[in-house]
């Protein structure tokens, strides 16, 4: 086996993993899958945790991972998947940010982790074990990369963006009044 066989041996490794972590957090939110709570059950989580609408937001993050985190794993259209996946850890990261960064104190370290190594993979590739590779690349061209993460920086910058904003006005509206 030489150098080049075994790059692609490990981006297989690493997509398998962390497109199915992925894929299977979509699950639980899509589905109830896991454990999870399926749409109902991760829209009430997602209101309480400022993503409004909660059923929506529910959707979109169980469809960024689930399907991310397949099409990661199939290395299928790896710049969106890659993206769409980041996109979902920005936002679960930005709920445990006030936590700090471990997550064994319920820091962002899990989510930064993931969201990492999707944005590794968008940006490297998939390597040569992977459908892309079988259909020549046709959705992993090079002008994709920063196309789909434009996008979904954008996407996520509004979200997470109105996610604190409501945050903030709730944790406002709890506080009392410094001077009467």
């Amino acid at each position: 086996m030489n150098c080049f066989d075994r790059r692609d041996l490990g981006l297989l490794l690493l997509r398998l993993g962390t497109g199915g972590v992925l894929a299977a957090h979509g699950a639980q939110k899509l589905l109830g899958w896991f454990g999870g709570g399926g749409i109902e059950g991760t829209g009430q989580a997602m209101e309480a945790m400022g993503y409004a609408p909660g059923r929506a937001s529910a959707t979109a993050a169980g469809l960024a991972e689930a399907g991310g985190g397949a099409l990661l794993a199939l290395g299928l259209a790896t710049p969106a998947a890659g993206a769409a996946a980041a996109g979902a850890m920005a936002g679960a990261a930005a709920v445990h940010v006030p936590s700090g960064f471990f997550a064994q104190a319920g820091g962002y370290e899990y989510a930064a982790s993931l969201g990492l190594t999707a944005v590794g993979l968008a940006v490297t590739g998939p390597g040569r074990l992977s459908l892309d590779h079988a259909l020549g690349h046709t959705v992993n061209r090079n002008w994709m990369v920063p196309v789909a993460f434009a996008a979904t920086a954008a996407a996520t910058t509004v979200v997470v963006g109105a996610r604190n904003k409501r945050v903030r006005k709730a944790v406002e509206e709890q506080q009392e009044p410094l001077f009467d």
